[in-house]
C-alpha cells in the first residue's frame, strides 16, 4: 500500500517555486510500502500540494490554498470544515470548497448527505481520504474511507456512485474505497458459492425478492462533458461495480490512473475516452489526451451478461487518447485482459511490462480491420503493430492475497441453457396447423456471475508483488 506526506507551502514560497526550472518544483518522499502518511501542521495554510505520484513541474493550485477536513463519526455540515471541526460528508464539503481545494476525509462508511446514495462534483477538487480522526495518519487498510451506498438508497437514487460533471483540471481521488456490494442486488438461490455472501449480481430489469433492484451505473464516473485537463486517480479500490468501476470521457490533458486495486466489476474495470472535437474532415481521428494505466492490479471483470458472451475486460482502449499500460496485474477477465477492437490509433497504444493471467478469452483482444477479432496471448504482444508492447508475460502470480472461495467459484463459473418444447400440445399442434412458430419454454441458470466480492479482503491486494501490480 503506497503512502505519501502533503507538503505545506506558503504564498511566497509558491511564487519563488514558479521561478525554477521543472526538474526542481515537484517535492516527493521516498516512503515505503509500509510508511503511514504524516501530515504537517502547515497544511492548513497550503497555496499547492505535491504528492509522490506528480508529474515532475507539476503543480496542483487551489483558488484559495484552503483545506477542509470531513468525518463521519465527529463532524457537523454546520461546521466550518477545519480539522478541530469537521463538516459530516464529502459533498458538503464539495460545495464549500472552491476549485483545487484538498479535502481531507477521515475513515467510515459515506453514503452521502441524508444517504442520498451518490456524490457529484461540478469542480475539480483533491480528495485525500483514510485518515485517522486526528487527520495525522493515512492509512487505508487501518481506517478507510468507503464511499458505500446501501440498497435503500436506490429506491430513490439511480445515479454513478460519484461522478464528475464539469470541470475537472487538477482533480485528485487518493486512498477511496469506492464499493457498490451494499447498493446492488444479488439473487438469493442461483450463483450460490460457500463462503460468499448472496448469488449472482441480478440485472436491473430483474426485481430481487426484497428491496431494490441493482443500479447499473458506474462506480466512478466522469461525463462526456467534463471540460479536460490532468487528472489523478490513486491508491483507491474499486469494488462490486455494476457498471465500469471507472468511466471516464477525457477532452485533454493527462488521465493518470495509478496503483489502484479493481476486483469484481462488471463489463470493464476501466474505459477512457477521448471527447475531444476532429476537425480534419472525414474519418480522421483527434489526439485528445493522454492516458497513463499503470501499477494496478486488476481481477474478475465480468461480463455485461450472464452467458458470458459480451464485454468482461480489465481495460478498454477506446478512442482518441494515448494510452501507456505499464506494470499492471491484469487476471481473470471473463474476455480479455486489455481490448483494442475500438479502432483506436495504433501508435496511440503502449503494453509493456505487465502480468496477465487466466483471462478465459485470452489476454488482448485486437483489431486491426472492420469485422475483425483477434485474440492474442501475452507471449505474442511482440507481434503487435502497436507502439510498444515488450516485457509482458503470462504467469499466475502466487503471492497474490486473492479470497480463494471467489477463485474457486470463478475458476469454476458456468453457464447452461435448457429448452423445453412439446411439440404434441394442442397449442402447438393447433399452431403447426396454421403454419405457425411453435412455442416452448427456455431457462438459463449460471453457477457464478458478478458475486459480491469482500470489500476489505480486496485491500489485502496491495503489495504483493514488487514492481507489479498496486504497491
Amino acid at each position: 500500500m503506497k503512502t505519501k506526506k502533503h507538503i505545506g507551502v506558503f504564498t511566497a514560497i509558491v511564487i519563488m517555486t514558479l521561478l525554477l526550472p521543472a526538474e526542481t518544483k515537484t517535492q516527493t518522499t521516498q516512503s515505503s510500502p509500509e510508511t503511514m502518511k504524516q501530515v504537517t501542521e502547515q497544511e492548513s495554510e497550503k497555496k499547492a500540494v505535491t504528492t509522490k505520484d506528480t508529474e515532475p513541474g507539476q503543480i496542483l493550485m487551489s483558488e484559495s490554498g484552503q483545506t477542509l477536513y470531513v468525518s463521519i463519526m465527529k463532524g457537523n455540515n454546520k461546521n466550518d470544515g477545519s480539522k478541530t471541526a469537521p463538516l459530516k460528508n464529502i459533498d458538503k464539503a464539495i460545495s464549500l470548497a472552491q476549485p483545487g481545494d484538498i479535502i481531507n476525509i477521515a475513515g467510515g462508511v459515506y453514503m452521502g448527505t441524508l444517504n442520498v446514495g451518490f456524490i457529484e462534483s461540478p469542480k475539480a477538487v483533491q480528495l485525500f481520504g483514510s485518515f485517522d480522526e486526528d487527520f495525522s495518519v493515512q492509512d487505508i487498510k487501518a481506517h478507510p474511507t468507503a464511499i458505500q451506498p446501501d440498497n435503500e438508497s436506490a429506491r430513490s437514487t439511480r445515479k454513478a456512485v460519484m461522478k464528475f460533471t464539469k470541470d475537472v483540471a487538477g482533480t485528485v481521488i487518493d486512498n477511496i474505497v469506492f464499493d457498490g456490494g451494499q447498493r446492488n442486488a444479488y439473487h438469493v438461490k442461483e450463483g450460490i458459492i460457500e463462503g460468499i455472501e448472496g448469488g449472482r449480481l441480478l440485472p436491473d430489469t430483474e426485481r430481487p425478492a426484497a428491496g431494490n433492484s441493482t443500479v447499473f451505473e458506474p462506480l466512478l464516473q466522469f461525463v462526456s462533458a467534463t471540460s479536460g485537463g490532468d487528472v489523478t486517480i490513486q491508491n483507491c479500490v474499486f469494488v462490486n461495480g455494476a457498471s465500469f468501476a471507472l468511466q471516464a470521457g477525457h477532452r485533454s490533458g493527462k488521465f493518470t490512473v495509478k496503483n489502484n486495486v479493481f476486483v469484481g466489476n462488471r463489463m470493464a474495470a476501466i474505459e477512457i475516452y477521448g471527447t475531444c472535437a476532429s476537425t480534419g474532415g472525414p474519418n480522421t481521428l483527434a489526439l485528445c489526451g493522454d492516458v497513463e494505466i499503470a501499477n494496478n492490479t486488476i481481477l474478475f471483470t465480468w461480463s455485461r451478461t450472464k452467458d458470458f458472451l459480451d464485454m468482461g475486460y480489465g481495460v478498454r482502449v477506446m478512442t482518441k487518447c494515448n494510452y501507456n499500460i505499464h506494470h499492471n496485474i491484469i487476471g481473470a477477465s471473463i474476455l480479455a485482459g486489455v481490448d483494442h477492437t475500438r479502432f483506436n490509433k495504433n501508435e496511440w497504444v503502449k503494453v509493456d511490462n505487465n502480468i496477465f493471467f487466466v483471462n478465459k478469452d485470452k489476454d488482448f483482444h485486437y483489431s486491426p480491420a472492420s469485422n475483425t477479432r483477434l485474440r492474442i496471448d501475452a507471449a505474442d504482444f511482440g507481434d503487435l503493430e502497436i507502439a510498444s508492447a515488450t516485457g509482458n508475460k503470462n504467469e499466475i502470480p502466487k503471492e497474490l492475497k486473492i479470497y480463494k472461495a471467489y477463485l474457486d467459484g470463478y475458476l469454476n463459473a458456468r453457464y447452461s441453457e435448457k429448452t423445453d418444447l412439446d411439440r404434441n400440445s394442442a397449442a402447438n399442434q393447433w399452431r403447426s396447423m396454421m403454419g405457425m412458430n411453435l412455442q416452448g419454454t427456455m431457462s438459463s441458470s449460471v453457477t457464478m456471475f458478478c458475486n459480491k466480492y469482500p470489500w476489505k479482503e480486496a485491500m489485502n491486494l496491495f503489495g504483493n508483488i514488487s514492481g507489479y501490480g498496486a504497491q
